[in-house]
């Protein structure tokens, strides 16, 4: 395997590329400077880094020693403590935080539950967020935010299977986004108004 094939290899592990973008990719590069190549590598070199993972929401965010790796979102007081959306990728989390139709807190799970899975537990944050519920002070609701796909839909049902007990015994109430989303829409790509009215109808 020369060189273009083991980078083709590497674009190929990106979220939605194939084989043909791949291999273009490493064209584009044969075809810069050797400087654009290497500012490439040196800022690849430099976001791990200067970022980190927040230990509560387990977000990633540009480094503040400061905040003891903590998010913006976890370490401001002003953010509403009551109820806790849950994502599956930093992108989703991005997209709400952006649309500014939410103001609570966050947590990470990172990834979908696979309809066909054994292991399932190896593939998600499900025991971190079962503590992190556990521990919670004054949280009344947790809202399942997952892109409207089978496998969102799995991974939504898993969820809520998963913190049953800890949520009744806590009084705490279960919701999912409801209408606004479309099928198949993945939460990433949803405008404003849609997250607006997905929080809005959540039920």
């Amino acid at each position: 395997m020369d060189i273009i094939d083991k980078l083709t290899e590497v674009f190929k592990e990106f979220p939605g590329i194939g084989e043909r973008q791949a291999r273009r990719f490493v064209y584009f590069l044969m075809h810069k400077s050797p400087a654009y190549a290497e500012n490439l590598s040196g800022l690849m070199s430099d976001l791990k880094k200067e970022i980190a993972q927040c230990r509560e929401c387990f977000r990633f965010f540009i480094l503040d020693r400061q905040k003891e790796k903590l998010c913006d979102i976890c370490a401001n007081a002003n953010t509403d403590s009551s109820i806790l959306m849950i994502v599956e990728k930093d992108s989703d989390l991005e997209s709400v935080k952006k649309s500014r139709v939410y103001h609570g807190k966050y947590f990470v799970l990172g990834g979908l539950v696979p309809i066909v899975e054994k292991n399932t537990k190896s593939r998600i944050r499900i025991e971190e967020l079962k503590q992190k519920i556990s521990k919670a002070e004054g949280l009344k609701e947790i809202i399942l935010a997952f892109s409207l796909s089978p496998q969102g839909d799995h991974t939504d049902t898993y969820v809520r299977e998963q913190l049953k007990s800890i949520a009744e015994k806590s009084s705490i109430k279960i919701s999912s986004l409801g209408k606004g989303l479309s099928t198949g829409t993945e939460l990433e790509y949803s405008d404003n108004d849609t997250l607006k009215n997905a929080l809005k109808n959540r039920q």
